[in-house]
């Protein structure tokens, strides 16, 4: 019942305003403001006891206690490291970050591109922070977490191994926002260890809340650099990779010095004039700090000595960043990822923002985690959603007729769960076309074919997809590939024009319904009605029960007058019901519950096997008929 309460408590405080960017919640409900003056009050630097200067704040595996990687390692303040130390010097840059020991290329790829938009930057990394005045070992900074904003609090103790930062650290090693930025994404995903490994449209969300999606170049619109250029124009963040082959090929150096299987920033499109003609080419950077192309277009090639001087950039440093021809780019590169932001996040006139809604739900083992539609016996106990396209666009990038979508499945706090073991799930979803707000059942899915799906079931935290899709109402079904896989999920819409979105629940009554599931049991005795039942029972041979609970008869004793009818129409000869069969008998007896009302009755009524027994299914149903009767 907390789970609920907590998620109806979260949805009144959206509506309130809270986990905006402008209004954040904050992480663990530590108050930056306070805890900095409490620290400045008593003359001591702050140490977070939320994610503590200990191994397990490391990692667990490959950083855990025992680790070659972390044997050494100390934790030291800024002030230790270097005599100016500095939070951020002249603006946030791209050669602020250099990659440390830490396998999270495709985090600092985000957080490069992320530099390029001063707005943006803004929203994740609150000024009037320094190691100036009021310098207390406090800083904080904010992310998008599934939804909604939160502020997260650290102290400015950092790793150190040999005397230099075992992870994230600029050029100079005198700046530091970018360590510390790391350290507190790390605190939301529960340890440094957890970043290991991702998808730089990951990053790229959690610092826009903006909607990724990702080209596959082998398979690219004609038009890739257009779209490219306009995304850029856009304030959009894009990324880029070359996919490997084998566990041999992850980072592994060409011989023209491209990284496979590494997640580099793409930060600029351009055209210069080229030997009479013009010639596209983009700007890429390596979190590295080193390691460039060297091919055409690379530093001090001969291809730039056609070029007139006003048109060459400055381009002639080490700093991981180069360019080179976009012909060469869709040759050598297999993936681009572009994170559109949201409207709250979008200062430019020039820029007509993209709707956005998002809805977040559980698959429950039992209740609401069918599978996907190869499970046609369990698929339609998925959480169903429909989204209601009004607005015919044309899209200016692709030249396609009808409403642009792109839909977006996140898996919640997968990265926490690493440490005991769990990891991404493999997720997708369908959509069909219907009519009517109807949520629908078994029989709908076995005789109807979907109308579009994800690209794909994938075990990454998204899978998102570019739709185009005429006008009309559209039925979204989420889904983890296996049935009975629990999960906490994220399902999210932009759109280029107008749309409606609901949850297929039956009517707002339902809504408080949980409310009084979840109050105290009624304390009238009733022991003697217990011991009557249970002597009528155990003459039955049909219905397989230990017997009535004292819990089951105070609920009946409370029920009075009501008629016991309706369980001769619903109940099944040999009485056990599996948890679908529950939620079809109770569909029978006139009662159509909301998939957040369903889960927490198998919750609370079914056996560990998921199936329901006699007593839990008299006290389930009496209690839905008093709730009703109310």
């Amino acid at each position: 019942m907390a789970g609920i309460a907590s998620t109806l408590a979260k949805r009144r405080a959206r509506a309130a305003g809270f986990g905006t960017n402008a209004n954040a919640i904050k992480y663990l409900n530590q108050d930056f403001e306070e805890l900095r003056s409490q620290a400045l009050s008593r003359g001591q630097l702050f140490s977070d006891p939320t994610f503590p200067a200990a191994p397990e704040s490391l990692g667990f595996k490959e950083l855990g206690p025992n680790s070659s990687k972390t044997r050494g390692v100390q934790w030291k303040r800024p002030g230790e490291l270097c005599s100016s130390p500095q939070f951020i010097v002249g603006g946030a840059t791209r050669t602020d970050i250099c990659q440390g020991a830490l396998g999270d290329c495709w985090l600092l790829a985000a957080i490069a591109s992320l530099t390029q938009n001063v707005d943006v930057m803004a929203r994740v990394v609150p000024s009037n922070q320094s190691f100036g005045d009021n310098y207390a070992g406090i800083f904080h900074f904010q992310f998008w977490q599934f939804g909604e904003w939160v502020d997260v609090v650290v102290d400015d103790r950092l790793p150190v191994k040999d005397g230099k930062l075992l992870f994230v650290h600029s050029e100079e090693g005198t700046e530091f926002w970018s360590a510390l930025m790391e350290k507190a994404y790390a605190k939301v995903n529960g340890c440094y260890e957890a970043l290991s490994g991702g998808s730089t449209s990951e990053g790229f969300e959690d610092f826009t809340g903006g909607i990724a999606e990702s080209y596959e170049l082998r398979k690219a619109p004609t038009n890739m650099f257009q779209i490219i250029q306009k995304a850029l124009e856009a304030g959009a963040l894009l990324g880029c990779s070359i996919d490997i082959t084998s566990a041999a090929d992850s980072e592994a150096v060409t011989r023209q010095k491209l990284v496979k299987g590494h997640a580099y920033s793409l930060t600029g499109a351009t055209e210069v004039h080229y030997r009479g003609g013009l010639e596209k080419l983009v700007r890429l950077r390596n979190p590295w700090g080193q390691v460039e192309w060297t091919g055409a277009w690379s530093d001090n090639s001969s291809e730039w000595s056609y070029v007139d001087p006003s048109e060459r950039p400055n381009n002639n440093a080490e700093d991981g960043e180069f360019w080179m021809s976009f012909s060469e780019f869709m040759r050598q590169y297999n993936r681009v990822e572009i994170c559109t932001l949201t409207p709250d996040a979008i200062t430019s006139d020039d820029v007509k923002p993209w709707s956005v809604c998002n809805y977040s739900g559980t698959w429950r083992r039992g209740s609401t985690a069918g599978g996907c539609r190869n499970y046609a016996q369990s698929f339609w106990q998925n959480p169903q959603y429909v989204i209601k396209l009004d607005e015919e666009d044309k899209d200016p990038n692709d030249n396609q007729a009808g409403c642009s979508l792109v839909m977006g499945l996140i898996q919640k706090n997968r990265r926490r769960l690493r440490k005991e073991g769990e990891d991404m799930e493999t997720i997708g979803y369908a959509i069909y076309t219907v009519r009517g707000d109807v949520r629908l059942d078994k029989n709908f899915f076995l005789t109807h074919g979907q109308t579009a799906r994800s690209e794909t079931f994938i075990n990454l935290r998204e899978v998102s997809t570019r739709f185009h899709l005429p006008p009309g109402e559209y039925l979204v079904v989420p889904s983890t590939f296996e049935p009975n896989k629990d999960g906490d999920f994220c399902l999210r819409v932009s759109t280029r024009g107008q749309f409606f979105w609901l949850t297929l629940e039956v009517d707002a009554s339902f809504r408080s319904l949980f409310v009084k599931l979840a109050g105290s049991d009624m304390l009238i005795s009733a022991k003697e009605l217990r011991t009557i039942l249970n002597k009528i029972i155990a003459k039955r041979t049909d219905i397989k029960t230990e017997g009535f609970s004292l819990e089951t008869c105070r609920v009946l004793v409370n029920l009075m007058d009501v008629s016991f009818q309706l369980y001769n129409q619903c109940c099944i000869t040999s009485f056990s019901l599996c948890s679908p069969e529950l939620r079809l008998t109770l569909k029978e007896a006139g009662f159509t519950l909301n998939d957040t009302i369903f889960q927490v009755l198998v919750a609370r009524y079914a056996a560990p096997d998921l199936t329901v027994d006699f007593d839990d299914f008299v006290a389930c149903f009496i209690r839905l008929e008093m709730m009703f009767r109310e």
